[in-house]
């Protein structure tokens, strides 16, 4: 497979995954909004790289837009596609839970309805480790019951796996639903808490953490999530949910010392009440990315940091 699209190709995760599939030679098809949900500067910034590739195309617009859709399907020869465009984040989906449901769900309502018209069958979803709630039982393997969501964002992606179920269910297609356990690194959004802490460290202004600081996330650096995904369009077959991360959990306290350390600076912290929506632990067990896609990170959290901060901060 050669031909892939990309939703959301001008985000955090998509830009890099789109910048790895040119340079392995695949012809890419491109769809984002530039929605506002943070500069969309930012976002043109991360594809003007390659936005002059001849294997690139770059359609503006949104994934529920029915016509557009057709218009690409019908345009440009498409062998999978990635579906990475959504609503993200956990806090703003609970201040605003129904702009989330049409974006991320009737979103991939209308990208699978457009496909199964077009006869494209082969897809590969960005799901996330949010599905998993407060679950006890570490590592989350993806056996596990994801029935007890506890924002809307983790709805509308519990919500997106069972529809790629019913479409593989009902016309046959295949689909990898890749669960993404906080993915961080080059381009990640402003927003995000390892951008944020970053700056704020390194301006010396005092870091706000929710909490008392022990709650711990398998930080996942964007260079194995994109390696992940293009293992993942190579080989989608029937239907499975895959938990992509790192496998090594951190505590948010030694995450923002760890930042301090690769920026050479001293962290000052102040400490809230825990935020409706977030989770206490997020660890991936990864032996069916193992098994099925030979997946395998490469970066500890240190590595990450230190290739992530190498060169600049984005601008907000």
């Amino acid at each position: 497979m050669k031909n892939i699209m990309v939703t959301g190709a001008a985000g955090f995760i998509g830009s890099n995954l789109v910048r790895q599939l040119l340079s392995q030679g695949f012809t890419v098809t491109a769809l984002d909004n530039f929605d506002d949900f943070y500069n969309p500067a930012l976002k043109r910034q991360n594809i003007k790289d390659f936005s002059s590739n001849i294997n690139f195309t770059l359609f503006e617009g949104d994934v529920r837009d029915k016509t557009l859709l057709a218009r690409i399907f019908s345009t440009k020869q498409i062998d999978c596609v990635v579906h990475l465009a959504a609503r993200a984040g956990v806090r703003p989906s609970i201040e605003n839970p129904e702009l989330y449901y049409d974006v991320n769900v009737r979103g991939t309502l209308m990208l699978l309805e457009s496909m199964k018209n077009y006869q494209i069958g082969k897809l590969v979803f960005a799901s996330s480790s949010s599905v998993y709630g407060n679950n006890t039982k570490v590592p989350f393997s993806e056996t596990d019951s994801v029935d007890n969501p506890i924002s809307p964002y983790a709805a509308t992606k519990k919500t997106g796996e069972l529809l790629c179920y019913n479409y593989h269910h009902l016309y046959g297609f295949n689909v990898y639903c890749l669960r993404f356990f906080t993915v961080y690194g080059h381009n990640q959004r402003p927003e995000m808490a390892i951008q944020q802490f970053g700056r704020l460290i390194n301006e010396e202004i005092p870091v706000t953490l929710f909490g008392d600081g022990t709650s711990r996330r398998d930080y996942t650096y964007i260079d194995d999530i994109v390696d992940g995904i293009i293992s993942a369009i190579e080989k989608v077959s029937g239907y499975e949910i895959i938990n992509l991360g790192n496998h090594e959990t951190v505590m948010l306290n030694d995450l923002v010392e760890t930042i301090a350390d690769v920026l050479g600076k001293k962290a000052k912290t102040v400490y809230k009440p825990m935020q409706p929506g977030d989770v206490n632990i997020t660890y991936a067990d990864i032996n069916k990315a193992g098994s099925l896609l030979g997946y395998k990170p490469k970066h500890s959290i240190s590595d990450g940091l230190e290739k992530m901060f190498a060169n600049k901060f984005l601008v907000v």
